[in-house]
């Protein structure tokens, strides 16, 4: 990207509709009520034919002290030394107030390009307003809608000298998507050689452009803003001893031990019955999509209290959404009993969710950082086990030795033959099984099928998806109309055998 642009200004003026505009999404959470940004959010924004990157801000406060508000204001002072530009955004409808000129003067000092921009300025209601910017002494204030898309014009006329200057910083290229499904051979009864199947590994192996996709998911107040920001080594998320700081499900490129990833930290997630705030609804719906496009999905618990019934709903939320789970147990600092507490939540894990059996469980301190180095090759290996393919050959094999051990049932005194099976897809493994009476089959006897596959081929934890197919009847005239044939109706036709 050749710049970065931050937009500040106070809560409430519109930086966030902004924000999505400019990157073409809905990614900030936008309400009507002030403060509900509280991270800084990072996306790839387009206008014209300038290609940057956006900073989407909290609001600005005027609190220095350690409240929640005044750790919000030095995130967004950290923003403003990131930035390139700061796009300074007023409310053009309410004017400038005391807290706007208080601000603009900290901009002054600190930003070394900023653009100030009377937002709401649709309609003659805003004249005045826009005047008023003017006193702020940042230059001529450029009148825009961020909801309606008026203004755009000029906002790229104020931005263009200033993208000028710092082209010569980055080439500007348009990053590629991540790939988030990929088809690794078009027939699925194709048997892969062994170099085709290290060419599949190999597509899935993250890379810049395509970085392993992370969500941590969790309880509010289970720790998941200070994992990340330990993770990242500084201090890029809000946190603090409040729950329910973080509301949208904010993105951070990183590359942790030569791995690429990118993490996305999450709301806490309460019970249905208890989230009656809209924002929070907004929130957790955030939440929820960062899971359905994760690949990797850690669930963190509380060591003291670990799993909680919304716990057990996050992971099993995971789980039939397809992604590969990592359960992690932070403030381990705490326990003193680290060895009977460990042996508990085992076996607690295998009671509770044995959908998930066999996947890692880690205990890390996001206070401390102990056990982050376990939690980087759980990711790893959930990852990897998430895009295994096996082949067809191999399969085979096995499913005759399942069925030597273990014969399908004979319901109605009819046995059930399984007489082909091949992997369909990856991510997560999905196979099928061709099989007579496919319908037939108890519930029990896939469970057998699909936790051998577990322990055959080095598969735990991932979800595994089995589907049983019927061959159908190999009889090509079944369904034909009866009729006579051609030669006995040669016959009759002849004269003599008393028909025509």
């Amino acid at each position: 990207m050749s710049f970065t642009l931050a937009i500040v200004g106070r809560p409430n003026v519109g930086k966030s509709t902004l924000f999505n505009r400019l990157v073409g999404k809905k990614l900030a959470l936008v309400d009507d009520q002030p403060g509900v940004t509280r991270d800084l959010r990072e996306g790839d924004a387009r206008l014209g034919d300038l290609k940057f990157t956006v900073i989407d801000t909290a609001g600005l406060e005027d609190a220095t002290d350690d409240s929640l508000q005044g750790r919000m204001r030095r995130l967004t002072e950290r923003a403003v030394d990131m930035a390139d530009i700061c796009l300074f955004l007023v409310d053009a409808r309410a004017g400038v107030t005391p807290v706007d000129e208080i601000f603009a003067e900290i901009l002054r000092k600190r930003a070394g390009h900023v653009i100030v921009a009377a937002n709401k300025g649709e309609g003659s209601a805003a004249d005045a307003g826009v005047l008023e910017a003017y006193g702020l002494g940042l230059g001529e204030p450029v009148r825009i809608s961020a909801e309606h898309g008026e203004g755009m014009a000029d906002l790229y006329a104020a931005l263009m000298p200033l993208a000028d200057s710092f082209a010569d910083r980055a080439a500007v290229a348009e990053e590629a998507a991540p790939d988030t499904e990929v088809t690794i051979a078009e027939d699925e009864d194709e048997e892969l050689s062994d170099d085709a199947l290290k060419a599949a590994e190999e597509a899935w192996r993250p890379t810049e452009k395509r970085p392993l996709q992370v969500a941590v998911v969790g309880r509010p107040n289970a720790g998941k803003s200070t994992l990340i920001n330990r993770i990242l080594g500084e201090d890029r998320l809000l946190t603090g001893p409040e729950a329910g700081i973080t509301r949208d499900s904010i993105s951070i490129p990183i590359t942790w031990d030569e791995v690429p990833m990118r993490i996305f930290d999450t709301a806490g997630m309460r019970k249905k019955a208890k989230v009656q705030d809209k924002v929070e609804k907004l929130s957790v719906s955030d939440g929820l999509r960062a899971v359905k496009f994760a690949e990797v999905v850690v669930v963190l618990l509380d060591a003291a209290i670990p799993f909680e019934q919304q716990d057990l709903r996050i992971a099993d939320l995971a789980e039939r959404e397809g992604r590969a789970v990592v359960v992690a147990v932070n403030k381990w600092d705490l326990e003193d009993e680290k060895q009977a507490k460990l042996a508990g939540l085992k076996e607690a894990f295998e009671r509770l969710l044995p959908q998930l059996r066999g996947a890692p469980l880690v205990t890390v301190s996001a206070k401390t950082g102990r056990g982050l180095d376990r939690l980087h090759r759980a990711i790893v290996k959930a990852h990897e086990v998430w895009n295994r393919r096996v082949s067809t050959g191999q399969l085979n094999r096995w499913l005759t030795g399942m069925l030597e051990q273990h014969p399908p049932p004979a319901p109605q005194g009819r046995r059930i033959k399984l007489r082909y099976m091949t992997q369909a897809k990856t991510r997560p493994p999905g196979f099928v099984v061709m099989c007579s009476h496919p319908d037939k089959m108890p519930a029990s006897y896939n469970r057998y099928l699909v936790n051998g596959l577990r322990d055959s081929f080095d598969m735990p934890g991932t979800p595994i998806r089995l589907t049983l197919r019927g061959q159908g009847d190999k009889n090509p005239y079944k369904g034909r109309k009866k009729s006579t044939p051609s030669r006995l109706r040669k016959h009759l036709d002849k004269p003599g055998t008393g028909k025509k």
